[in-house]
């Protein structure tokens, strides 16, 4: 059993933080990160939107075949759209302890093949209600589609069931979110293509991936790794195959865990 008000109650914290600095950009780390609870990924969303964009939008709905338009056939219960919350939960309920939030309509997502699931949903759902997500690094996993666990004879299986959408309509990113010149609101999303750098700690200004997104904020564009610490003349980048880190986790891990 995960513990999810860990992992929320540390992102509350540190919005609380942030949105006392009022900030005007922000950089979110998602190279290594492989999925996990869709209302933790909601919450993520509200919290860098705030309610002007997300008010009344649809975060993420769930969508099965044809045969099932309106009706989860795993649970049988009816289909909704799951929203931006904007509050805390307490146990499977929402509380009304209310998130803060930034007011952003842009943002810089660090991504990766390890960018997955819910965090694609992040970027989804985001790119949904008109916030500008700049994508540095490379193409991410590809994974807009969920299973639910069956069981059978000492054996699971996960087999793909449904997929999610944003509030446009829009979830086929079967080959990821590719980082691209132009952003045409499916599945290229304007960025810059940057190796992974393992020389240097996440968060150090100087490891690639951040320092593009910092020279890019700063509007010197997809600069080449190391020209902005070194005083170099500013150059625009040549696309790079980018080469990521890996975080070997198990399927479960790496899908969208649904509240039921």
């Amino acid at each position: 059993t995960f513990n999810t008000r860990i992992a929320e109650t540390a992102l509350f914290e540190a919005f609380t933080e942030l949105s006392n600095e009022s900030p005007d950009d922000l950089v979110i780390d998602l190279r290594y990160n492989g999925g996990g609870y869709v209302y933790i990924s909601s919450q993520l969303g509200y919290m860098i939107a705030g309610s002007a964009l997300s008010a009344g939008n649809t975060f993420a709905k769930t969508v099965f075949n044809d045969k099932h338009p309106t009706t989860n056939p795993v649970t049988g219960r009816p289909l909704s759209a799951t929203p931006f919350y904007t509050g805390t939960f307490t146990s499977s309920t929402p509380s009304s302890q209310p998130l803060p939030s930034l007011n952003l309509n842009r943002v810089f997502i660090l991504a990766s093949e390890n960018t997955c699931s819910a965090s694609e949903l992040l970027i989804n759902g985001l790119r949904g209600i008109d916030v500008e997500v700049i994508l540095i690094g490379s193409t991410t996993c590809g994974k807009p589609y969920g299973f639910y666990a069956t069981d059978n004879c000492g054996t699971t299986y996960f087999t793909v069931q449904f997929r999610g959408i944003n509030d446009r309509g829009f979830g086929d990113y079967t080959d990821g979110f590719v980082v691209a010149s132009e952003d045409d609101g499916m599945a290229n999303v304007l960025g810059c293509q940057v190796a992974d750098d393992l020389t240097q700690p996440l968060g150090n200004p100087n490891e690639n991936r951040l320092e593009v997104a910092l020279a890019h904020r700063a509007g010197q564009g997809c600069i080449a790794p190391a020209t902005a610490q070194s005083g170099a003349q500013q150059k625009s980048a040549q696309p790079l195959d980018a080469a990521d880190g890996w975080v070997h986790r198990s399927p479960f891990d790496s899908n969208r865990i649904l509240r039921q």
